[in-house]
């Protein structure tokens, strides 16, 4: 499942993840699964026809992402393998990095996170006056919205219909939109 929020110039997407094999860190090895989230720069693209046609929308590069990821043999809940990444190389995430406070409660760190939008574009050596002022105060009034619906994603992993493996095989696979 893939939901969007969208403001000016930013969004944030929020879906279910799993991951077979990921062999993203030495003592982190096997199935993983849980919800990302990524904020993003939205593009609107010209309008293909009249002023009615629909408008093209294209989710762009992404500035931050949160990854609530837990083992899939591991104790429901433990987060054990929830991090984020501050940085990106245009689309190639920088490495993993691990904070307590977001293991210890990952809704709130990234309810904090998700208010300082500035914060983020600077983390990300964005200049954050690329976008504008508007989008944080949106993206700060939809905090509470964006956290239910990781909420309701995370209560979908653990009930065992999203971030599913995928149905065929493989050892390096990842299933989900983001």
């Amino acid at each position: 499942m893939l939901q969007l929020f969208g403001f000016e110039r930013i969004g944030v997407v929020v879906g279910d993840l799993y991951f077979v094999d990921p062999q993203p860190h030495p003592d982190q090895e096997g199935a993983e699964r849980g919800v990302r989230l990524e904020v993003r720069f939205l593009e609107r693209g010209d309008l293909p026809g009249s002023i009615y046609s629909a408008q093209p929308i294209s989710i762009d590069r992404p500035i931050w992402r949160a990854d609530l990821l837990e083992s899939v043999d591991g104790n429901p809940g433990s987060f054990d393998r929830t991090h984020h990444h501050p940085e990106f190389r245009e689309w190639e995430p920088g490495s993993r990095t691990f904070d307590v406070q977001m293991s210890a409660d990952p809704i709130a760190y990234v309810g904090s996170r998700l208010r300082d939008l500035r914060g983020l574009c600077v983390g990300a050596g964005i200049d954050p006056s690329s976008i504008p002022a508007t989008d944080a105060d949106q993206l700060r009034a939809a905090v509470p919205d964006i956290l239910a619906v990781v909420s309701r994603l995370l209560a979908g992993v653990r009930a065992g219909v999203l971030a599913r493996p995928p149905l065929e095989g493989g050892t390096s696979v990842r299933a989900g939109w983001l």
